[in-house]
């Protein structure tokens, strides 16, 4: 019998993409708790491990940590803005 994979959640659509799609909506950066609020209210699933690294890597990228999404929010909105420039 196989042991059985962790649980990871995987939302839809990605937290980078809905927190970039509000932000450019709202007009000027996110505040943490629109962050926090958006990454609570936000639909998510939990797969299998693997089936969540099969999909992050048919996305292409990888998504924000939901337990560190204001951090990593923050680092990666700096690389979007540059990216844009």
């Amino acid at each position: 019998m196989s042991e059985e994979q962790p649980l990871v959640l995987v939302f839809m659509p990605p937290l980078v993409d809905l927190l970039a799609a509000s932000e450019r909506a709202k007009g000027t950066p996110l505040s943490e708790d629109e962050v926090i609020e958006l990454r609570d209210s936000a639909t998510c699933m939990a797969l299998q491990e693997p089936a969540a690294d099969a999909m992050a890597a048919q996305r292409g990228y990888a998504d924000i940590d939901p337990e560190n999404c204001w951090s990593e929010w923050q680092r990666i909105r700096l690389e979007l803005s540059s990216a844009g420039d």
